[in-house]
């Protein structure tokens, strides 16, 4: 047993027991005063004025096309495939642009030495951007695929996010995996040719998507190439050049790896640009002929043009009206 402890020492003991007891009431006391030692509370304060700006996050997928109820089940499911190819080239044309930027021939080719950003910019707005609205139709709504050769058009000033895809289309565009097969080549070729590309054509064509600054400032491949050196500032919006880049990087990376299928320029179409008043026809229909199965091709009559955009000859051409009421034929 351990002997007891003596008075001084319980005097001792008490002494620091009272002290230690009036520390800790001074802290309590202390703490419950204190803003910082206390507990943190929420607080949820308003500001008046103006608040920072919020945008819609980006969708984590690609957005599709909405497709009108005209169309019946199999255009339906040809539309959406071509649509689906459209992205598809032009995902690779970007992605060749990323990798290579203006090293790559094939963009010297076509855009000259014209900084890469507006390029990528229009195929990213075919892939990523707001699809809403932007239209397609089977219905013939404004009556112009009776026409012969005729595969579709812009519906212009009636609807200028709208397309109308004609029967001839369903029937004669080819799909992608069918690219350099045929002894197709991208020089020589029609760019309607492929239903991805001539669907690349006319969604430049809307507003929404082309904002009336992608246009024709040259038609033919030859042209394009000139263009490419003599005005890359216009290259780089040119509807038509945009469409054979994107061809000849996907027959070149995809396609045909390594060897794809460019070919040489062969006898060519002539490309006229006839002048029409802008009637209510003509600048709210802008039509896009299919080519057609016949070799012969006759030019597109001023007069019938002026009377209504839906007045073609049966030509191979692939003509439609611009805003402005030319008739421009390729």
């Amino acid at each position: 047993m351990q002997p007891l402890p003596t008075p001084q020492k319980l005097s001792y003991i008490i002494i620091i027991m009272r002290t230690q007891f009036l520390v800790g009431a001074a802290l309590a006391v202390t703490a419950a005063a204190s803003p910082v030692i206390k507990n943190r509370e929420v607080t949820t304060v308003t500001v008046s004025g103006s608040t920072a700006t919020s945008y819609p996050q980006p969708a984590s997928e690609i957005q599709g096309f909405p497709i009108h109820q005209s169309c019946n089940g199999t255009e339906r499911r040809q539309l959406e495939k071509a649509l689906g190819d459209t992205i598809k080239i032009a995902q690779q044309a970007t992605q060749h642009i990323y990798a290579h930027g203006n090293d790559s021939a094939l963009y010297t080719k076509y855009f000259g030495q014209a900084p890469t950003a507006e390029v990528i910019g229009w195929y990213e707005k075919l892939i990523h951007g707001d699809h809403e609205g932007v239209l397609f139709r089977c219905d013939d709504i404004d009556g112009n695929c009776h026409q012969e050769g005729w595969g579709g058009h812009w519906r212009g000033e009636n609807a200028t996010d709208e397309t109308v895809i004609c029967p001839l289309s369903y029937s004669t565009r080819q799909p992608l995996e069918a690219l350099c097969s045929g002894g197709y080549t991208v020089a020589s070729g029609k760019l309607n040719h492929y239903f991805a590309a001539d669907l690349m054509h006319r969604l430049f064509h809307t507003t929404k998507i082309g904002e009336g600054a992608a246009e024709h400032y040259a038609d033919s491949y030859t042209e394009c190439l000139e263009l490419a050196e003599e005005n890359p500032a216009e290259a780089v919006r040119n509807t038509h050049t945009l469409q054979y880049f994107a061809l000849d990087v996907y027959a070149m990376d995809v396609a045909l790896p390594g060897e794809g299928c460019t070919g040489t320029v062969g006898e060519e179409e002539g490309d006229s640009h006839v002048a029409a008043p802008a009637s209510s026809a003509a600048s709210s229909a802008v039509s896009s002929a299919s080519a057609s199965t016949t070799a012969a091709a006759t030019s597109t009559s001023a007069q019938a043009a002026s009377q209504t955009a839906s007045k073609t000859s049966s030509a191979a051409a692939e003509c439609h009206t611009h805003a402005d009421g030319v008739v421009h034929c390729v």
